[in-house]
């Protein structure tokens, strides 16, 4: 990697020279104008959409190292105005998100200050999970932020053509595309049955600025050794919506299984904070935890399903091989919670037939009307 002191050139793919052409230009003209020293520009990260992000030095500021992203998003396959926007809302909430420094509408180049190289799932510790207390606590911090700004009036709405459209990312592409199986009368009625049922009760739930892909790998450790909270990625996607989706995102990670000891113990400490902030007076939700356990768990069914048609659907049409590779984990999250609840039995044997599992042993789920364990 390159540093300030000593830049190295690094080659960039570009789809054609116009863009590279395009790209230069815009960026000499923020060299002049942030202190960028153009030679260092290397790769960041890419994401699941046609997004990628570069790191590019800067003269170091007070003798201490300094670095920008630069997120190239081709503007005929990415739209960066909810980006722009959201990195603004999230701001006012209090959250350490990117702060936009330069924006070049027409080629959809964007400067963006550097929160850091580390995500909170390199620092996990995957084998101890209660050494990860303290980062999922700040994890919460930051979410109880964002949920304490409504912006109803701001946000799209998640509502019931979205969460439909999603859900059916799960036969469209994860059942027909990626398993090849063509259903029957009797299995699209299951389906659509039980994609109505999880669609109601989802809409019941209170709603909250929701980042909907609120999960450790979007969440970065700060560079800054005084800097308590996370950064917050990856927010684009944003709604309102119901306020049980960012703790089923963060507990039921898409990339990393907890046990259910573990997922329930963060999500009581979560539980216990929002009820304080009166975000849990919904339906008994203060006073029981197994009804807003409940509702987390049909909302984190209606995330699963999406998820597994998303990952096939970027790994059939997209090219991207990697993500398919965890559809595994979701389709377990789905036999999990399908096991438990009398109304979801339909759909459990309908993905046992799929995937050739046996049905899982109906589990109890959690009807206490206090905190399970007095965690506070």
């Amino acid at each position: 990697m390159s540093t300030p002191n000593n830049p190295q050139q690094v080659k960039i793919d570009w789809p054609n020279t116009q863009r590279e052409a395009q790209f230069q230009q815009w960026l000499d003209l923020q060299a002049a104008s942030f202190g960028l020293i153009t030679t260092s520009v290397r790769s960041a990260s890419a994401d699941a959409s046609f997004r990628r992000y570069f790191r590019v030095d800067g003269v170091a500021a007070k003798g201490k190292p300094n670095s920008f992203i630069i997120m190239d998003a081709p503007p005929d396959k990415e739209n960066c105005e909810p980006f722009v926007q959201i990195a603004e809302l999230m701001g006012k909430c209090g959250l350490l998100a990117p702060k936009i420094l330069n924006w070049h509408v027409q080629n959809g180049f964007i400067l963006l200050d550097d929160l850091g190289t580390q995500t909170m799932m390199e620092v996990i510790d995957k084998i101890n999970p209660q050494a990860n207390m303290g980062l999922y606590m700040r994890a919460v911090d930051a979410l109880l932020l964002l949920q304490q700004s409504q912006q109803g009036h701001t946000l799209p709405h998640y509502d019931e053509a979205l969460l439909q459209r999603e859900l059916h990312l799960f036969p469209d592409w994860f059942i027909a595309q990626h398993r090849k199986v063509e259903l029957s009368d009797a299995q699209k009625n299951t389906i659509n049955k039980t994609f109505g049922l999880i669609i109601e009760r989802n809409l019941a739930s209170p709603k909250v600025f929701v980042h909907r892909d609120f999960m450790p790998r979007n969440l970065m450790m700060s560079h800054d050794a005084n800097e308590m909270r996370l950064g917050v990625l990856d927010f684009q996607d944003a709604v309102y919506g119901p306020i049980t989706y960012d703790i089923a995102s963060l507990m039921r990670d898409a990339f990393l299984s907890w046990e259910e000891d573990f997922v329930l113990e963060i999500t009581i400490r979560y539980w216990e904070r929002a009820r304080k902030l009166g975000l849990m007076d919904f339906d008994g939700w203060s006073q029981d935890f197994g009804a807003f356990w409940r509702a987390v768990e049909w909302m984190g069914l209606q995330r699963h399903l999406k998820v597994a048609g998303i990952f096939a659907r970027l790994t059939l049409r997209d090219g991207k091989d990697k993500y398919l590779a965890d559809a595994p984990r979701f389709i377990q999250y789905i036999r999990h919670t399908t096991s438990r609840y009398a109304e979801l039995t339909p759909l459990l044997r309908l993905i046992d037939t799929l995937e050739g599992t046996h049905p899982e042993m109906s589990l109890a789920y959690p009807r206490p009307s206090a905190p399970l364990g007095g965690v506070a």
